[in-house]
């Protein structure tokens, strides 16, 4: 039987159980599963090694396919980040909290390892409330959406507890996901940005931003 600790966020003083809850399991390098803006994800601290390696196991997935970063604040992206053009400014002052995600340049000096990241961080602030309240307290996670590999992301608690019951320490029921849709990825590593993953933030809102700075959105392919 899961052991796993799964708690509901109907008013106030729950909320505040879950995020103390969440809190405590990630500074203890344990895996969580949380409500974002997009589907659930599966969280831990993103400078744990240990920790970043139990959530690629998780999931079945392996070091090529590190995790992104939940950050607190648009604030943060300077200290995860390097190199950090005109355009993605733009884009994280516009989106951020939202389901967009920025590939960037990551800072050198962070003592972190995500897996094969080739020098890049994917960075996000979500719209969702637990989500921001646990990562103010703990600093970045790693989160990755709540699922096995192969596997549809987990829109609900109880669908992230079937697949990842046995493997995490703490599961937020914040009710069914509220935007269902996966995040919009942009590679925004080099001059003109290029999406990898299209999601909840469409092409043409995209555009409207990047138009007046005279770039145009590409294509991965």
């Amino acid at each position: 039987m899961s052991s796993v600790q799964r708690l509901t966020t109907t008013d106030e003083t729950e909320r505040d159980a879950a995020v103390e809850a969440v809190t405590s399991a990630v500074r203890q390098g344990e895996l969580v599963v949380i409500p974002t803006d997009t589907v659930y994800g599966i969280g831990a601290d993103a400078f744990s090694h240990d920790a970043v390696n139990a959530l690629l196991k998780a999931k079945g997935r392996g070091r090529q396919m590190p995790p992104p970063v939940l950050m607190s604040s648009v604030s943060t992206l300077e200290a995860l980040a390097s190199s950090i053009p005109d355009y993605a400014r733009a884009l994280a002052e516009k989106f951020w909290p939202g389901p967009l995600t920025l590939v960037l340049r990551q800072q050198a000096s962070l003592m972190w390892d995500l897996g094969e990241t080739r020098g890049t961080v994917a960075v996000r602030v979500p719209d969702d409330e637990v989500a921001l309240a646990v990562i103010e307290r703990t600093g970045p996670l790693a989160v990755s959406s709540a699922n096995l590999s192969g596997h549809p992301a987990a829109q609900d608690a109880d669908r992230a507890e079937e697949m990842l019951g046995e493997v995490v320490s703490v599961i937020v029921d914040a009710g069914p996901s509220r935007g269902g849709v996966a995040s919009t990825i942009v590679d925004a590593t080099g001059p003109v940005p290029r999406v990898l993953r299209r999601g909840a933030v469409s092409d043409e809102a995209l555009t409207e931003v990047l138009e007046p700075l005279g770039l145009q959105l590409l294509d991965e392919g």
